[in-house]
């Protein structure tokens, strides 16, 4: 684990953004934070022409952000006027599992990539950790990423505070991980787009991650998952 000035990368996954965690009763502490680091990230990493990923979460019926649902929705826009820019919905806590995002990193050369968004301990972990095991360059920045605090269990701890469980979950990440303290300081670059600079595929991940990455779930079948990124609208 690293916590340093980094090389640029060339991909930003967004995590989760959505209205269900950053709105009401159901939004994590320091989700403005979070929003406002995304955004920051968001446009530089369109300035400088590198591939922004979003990936959007479907919890079953009846969870806060169950498709269709106000919750659901993205809740920062989406450019729709390049092919740089796209939405990817999942169904799992790892961003790869069963959805093209493999695909579409290797695809534009992607061989660094940044991430940002929610859960610390969910989704952005069991992605980052994936990303790892597939030979990316892993950039996390501490103030970009947020998770809910963890409830009191009786006879075993006290209630555990949000941002000590997001740094718990930087540093269950290892060695390959760079951690920054401050999303400014992540840069950016276009991806090599060409066949001769392409990374190679990594190695698969040991194995599916079958977590929910939304808290508040009820009993029910995950939606299917799309084969590929559905067409962006702008939010």
């Amino acid at each position: 684990m690293t916590m340093h000035p980094s090389r640029p990368v060339e991909a930003l996954l967004v995590i989760d953004i959505q209205t269900a965690f950053f709105t009401g009763r159901d939004a994590v502490p320091e989700g403005e934070r979070v929003l406002d680091r995304s955004r920051d990230l968001i446009d530089r990493a369109r300035t400088a022409g590198a591939l922004v990923v979003h990936l959007q979460n479907d919890g079953p019926p009846g969870a806060v952000d169950e498709p269709g649902t106000p919750g659901w929705e993205l809740h920062l826009p989406v450019r729709s006027d390049g092919p740089r820019e796209s939405v990817i919905r999942k169904t799992d806590d790892d961003g790869f599992d069963g959805t093209p995002l493999g695909d579409l990193l290797m695809g534009a050369g992607v061989r660094a990539l940044a991430i940002c968004g929610v859960l610390s301990e969910m989704c952005v972990s069991a992605t980052a950790r994936t990303a790892l095991e597939r030979g990316y360059r892993v950039v996390l920045p501490h103030d970009g990423h947020a998770t809910y605090d963890i409830p009191a269990a009786p006879g075993i701890s006290e209630s555990v505070p949000a941002a000590m469980s997001s740094r718990a979950a930087e540093w269950a990440l290892g060695d390959g991980v760079e951690i920054l303290p401050r999303a400014t300081d992540v840069t950016f670059t276009a991806p090599p787009d060409t066949p001769g600079n392409r990374a190679t595929p990594g190695l698969p991940a040991s194995g599916p991650h079958r977590g929910r990455c939304d808290r508040h779930t009820v009993s029910g079948e995950p939606a299917p998952r799309p084969s590929a990124p559905r067409p962006v609208d702008d939010h």
